[in-house]
């Protein structure tokens, strides 16, 4: 986690509230060392912005990795969902490869 980015990536989101760009970079940023604070802005995202597609494979992984299966398994589907609704496949095939992973973890 770098302090320093961090801070531009804070005045970001300042500057430009509504860039859902900004947003997910600081989630990206908080996922390895503070996975509740990426959380927090993956949430903010879903709520403000959510067709901001790539919210959803990051998402979705970390609600499975706290043992949140039952949202983990909504967000997969809602971003299958979502960017098949869009037209981009390689994202369907991403998303609907790491959700059969995920089912699979149950097995």
């Amino acid at each position: 986690m770098n302090n320093q980015r961090i801070q531009q990536l804070l005045a970001f989101v300042q500057e430009e509230p509504d860039d859902p760009f900004n947003v997910y970079a600081l989630a990206m940023e908080y996922l390895t060392a503070q996975p509740g604070q990426a959380l927090h802005y993956f949430e903010q995202l879903l709520d403000r912005h959510p067709d901001y597609l790539p919210t959803y494979y990051h998402a979705a992984a970390l609600y499975a990795d706290l043992d949140d299966r039952p949202k983990a398994d909504i967000l997969y589907q809602r971003g299958i969902e979502l960017a098949r609704s869009a037209g981009n496949q390689k994202t369907v095939d991403e998303l609907t490869r790491a959700y059969r992973m995920f089912q699979d973890d149950d097995l």
